[in-house]
Parts: C-alpha cells; structure tokens; sequence
C-alpha cells in the first residue's frame, strides 16, 4: 500500500487583500523571494488533450533552433510533456522529493532536470497523489529547486505547460511566474468555452502579478472562423494556425518532435509557423486586455439555430 504524502501547502489569510485574486476567490501564493528574473517565461494553457505538449515541445524546440537556452516544466501529474524531447517519462520533481524525504538539499540537479532534443533541458513538475494535495505547492518547489541550482541563470525562455483547463488556485501558480500566458484550442465549443475560462483566470491573475494574455494558438483544426469571431468579441489574437495533420500525431506515436520528422511540404510548413511564433514571442507580443464572456453569453454566442 502506498504511504500517503504530507504536503505542505502556503495558507493564506482570507482577510489578507492580497489572497484574492477575483470575486473573493482564494488562491494559493507562493514565496515572493522564488523568481524567474531573468528569462521570458511563457504559461501555456488549454482545453485538456488539446495539444499543449506537442505545442509546447516543438515550441521549445523552436526557441533552442533561434540560439535560445529553454528550459519547459511540465505541470501535469501524468508527466508527459516533454517525453517527445527525452524520449521517455521523466521522474518528476514530486517523486525525486519524496525519495528524500523532502530534503530539497539532498537534491543535485541531474535528479530531476534531463536534457531533451537540441539542448532544451525537461522537467517534469508532477503532482500530487489525487486528493492529497495542491499542484501549485509542486510548481513553487520546482522553480525554487532550479533558483537553488542556478539552473535559471542562464535561461533565455521557460515554458510552463499546466494541466488541462484546470485554473484553481493551485494549477494557476504558474501564472505568477509567466510574462505572457497562451491559449491553445481548437475550432470548436468546448475549447472556446475552456479558453473562455482561462481568459477569466489570467485576467484574475493580472491584477497582482505581470502576467497578461499573449494570444491564442489555434490547434487541430482545418479551420479558425469560431476561434477568430470569438477572439474579435472579446479582445484576443490569434499568433499562429497548426492544423489537425497526421504528422502531428504520428511524432507524438514516434516519441519525437516535429523538428526530428522527416521533411514533407506540409511538416516544413508547419515548422515553419512554430518558427514564425517562437521569433514573434522572443521579440514580444502585445498584452492583450480581454473581457471573457459569462457562460450563459458564450452559450448563447457560440450557439447554433
């Protein structure tokens, strides 16, 4: 049987003005001392099985063919966001705690920090044990091992990639590190509808910390005439289109990223919008100022007769 694991979570006092992000929500902050200071750091959000870790892969992989040290965390307790880059399943920084009790100082970086393909260097966040804990104590003892390690020092760009559409206090931690936070979704309700809410939680967010939205990803889908009528009504922008190609799935089968395939005119096409988007984000990107809808607006507004 497994030993449950204690974790430590930060509480914050409900009368303290700055626990409340939104309309008295309650959110999990982390220590204010463990920043990224130096690197663009870029929270990717989304719909779950939307793509972002075959987003966020072939963009780090993007960033390091510009010359740029990456380093992508992944935040999913499933741990598979970056195993198209080091072709296996990580052990992630949850696990590598446990194994020492918690110690953080027992820890060197090569027990948790793998170099994947052309140098973007993976960590794998994890989660805990379901019902045992908050994802956001997990994303604050990652970043606060790599500050330890000086692993960030030299970093020039570090890529969240968070779980699914979940954007509770505790998988929304990532947005208090990030400058610009991404949405990825597909042409359809359910990914428009999930975007919405994340629009609302980075909104939520922006009000104590600099994150703000950068735009939106449209992914797997042949069309973007849903994405851009929504994104014109509420504020946001579309910063690049990778259409629902075999290729795309096939990497994902073949444990590589889109960069290792070999070239076909569509693959060098879809190469080359990850180029596009990693050159447009290194150069930086307009804060978009969204108004997300409610949900009973958006039902209505996405609605068929």
């Amino acid at each position: 049987m497994n030993k449950p694991i204690n974790i430590p979570v930060q509480q914050v006092d409900p009368n303290d003005s700055r626990g409340l992000d939104g309309d008295g929500s309650l959110q999990v902050h982390l220590d204010p001392q463990i920043q990224i200071d130096k690197a663009k750091v870029f929270a990717i959000y989304g719909k779950g099985g939307i793509g972002k870790s075959t987003t966020s892969s072939n963009l780090s992989v993007a960033f390091s063919k510009l010359g740029k040290r990456v380093i992508q965390i992944g935040c999913d307790p499933k741990h598979d966001s970056t195993f198209t880059l080091t072709k296996a399943l990580m052990p992630t920084v949850i696990d590598v705690l446990e194994s020492v009790d918690f110690h953080s100082e027992e820890l060197s970086p090569e027990d948790y920090m793998y170099e994947g393909y052309n140098g973007v260097m993976c960590v794998e966040a994890g989660g805990p044990p379901a019902g045992t804990g908050c994802g956001g104590y997990v994303v604050g003892q990652t970043v606060k091992l790599l500050k330890q390690h000086h692993l960030l020092d030299d970093a020039d760009v570090v890529i969240f990639d968070v779980l699914g559409d979940v954007v509770c206090g505790g998988f929304a931690s990532p947005l208090q590190h990030a400058e610009r936070a991404l949405v990825v979704t597909a042409n359809d309700f359910d990914s428009i509808f999930a975007m919405n809410r994340i629009a609302t939680a980075i909104k939520a967010k922006s009000k104590n910390y600099p994150v703000r939205l950068g735009g939106v990803i449209a992914n797997r889908s042949a069309g973007t005439d849903e994405i851009d009528r929504f994104n014109e009504a509420v504020g946001l922008k579309r910063l690049a289109h990778f259409p629902d190609l075999d290729v795309i799935r096939r990497s994902r089968l073949k444990k590589s990223t889109l960069f290792e395939m070999d070239d076909t005119p569509e693959l060098l096409a879809v190469k080359e919008e990850y180029m596009k988007l990693a050159t447009a984000l290194w150069e930086g990107t307009d804060a978009l100022e969204a108004e997300p809808m409610k949900d009973r607006d958006l039902f209505d507004f996405l609605g068929f007769d």
